[in-house]
Parts: structure tokens; C-alpha cells; sequence
């Protein structure tokens, strides 16, 4: 059964840290482009960051460049997003993602045919 699973969302404080999880299985993990994508109230979802397979290669979306960090251990099928320098506006349900192997448009949700179910991340001021 393919199975992700985010983890590490709650409460922070403008300027605070976060760490998300996303842990896999049932897929062939270390063949999977990874990514971030969250959806804020009252808005669409959109991309946040992504990881190519080996992790050599990262995308970010500006409003995140600089703050956050996308990695991957491919021996625990795991891709984490630590988030830093926090901000109420990245308030939203954070999703992770996954598609086959290729690297391009990696901010294209509709590319990614595997998700999470979301972890809610509340950034207060």
C-alpha cells in the first residue's frame, strides 16, 4: 500500500522553526521526485519546494528561498522540509508529494500523482 505521511506541523511563533516529515512506503522511494506543496485558507495550493531523486538537486518558491530547506535520506525514505524565520503567512495545510523521477516544472502540482494527507502549520505574530 503507497503510503505518505506527513508529520511535525503545530503551533509557531513569527521567527520560529518547524520541522516537517514526510515518511514513505509502498513506493520505490529513491526513483521519486519529492515535494512541498501547501494550501492557506482561502487559497490554492501551491508549490513550496521540491528534491530530485539523489537530493543534488532542490527548487524553491521565492516566498520560501532563504528559510527553508528541503532534504531527503533515501536509505529511511524519508524527505523532511525544515522551515526557519517563520512568518503568518506561511500558515497553511502543508502537503507532501511525490512523482516519478524527472526534473522539470517541479512547481506543477498536477505533475505529482502521489500525496499526503497534510500537516497543518499555524505561524502566529
Amino acid at each position: 500500500q503507497v503510503q505518505l505521511v506527513e508529520s511535525g506541523g503545530g503551533l509557531a511563533q513569527a521567527g520560529g522553526s518547524l520541522r516537517l516529515s514526510c515518511a514513505t512506503s509502498g513506493i520505490i522511494f529513491s526513483g521519486h521526485t519529492m515535494g512541498w506543496f501547501r494550501r492557506a485558507p482561502g487559497k490554492e495550493r501551491e508549490f513550496v519546494a521540491a528534491i530530485s531523486t539523489s537530493g543534488a538537486a532542490t527548487a524553491y518558491d521565492d516566498s520560501v528561498k532563504g528559510r527553508f530547506t528541503i532534504s531527503r535520506d533515501n536509505s529511511e525514505n524519508l524527505v523532511v522540509l525544515q522551515m526557519s524565520s517563520l512568518k503568518p503567512e506561511d500558515t497553511a495545510v502543508y502537503y507532501c508529494a511525490a512523482r516519478p523521477g524527472t526534473w522539470y516544472d517541479n512547481h506543477k502540482p498536477a505533475l505529482y500523482h502521489l500525496w499526503g494527507q497534510g500537516t497543518r502549520v499555524t505561524v502566529s505574530s
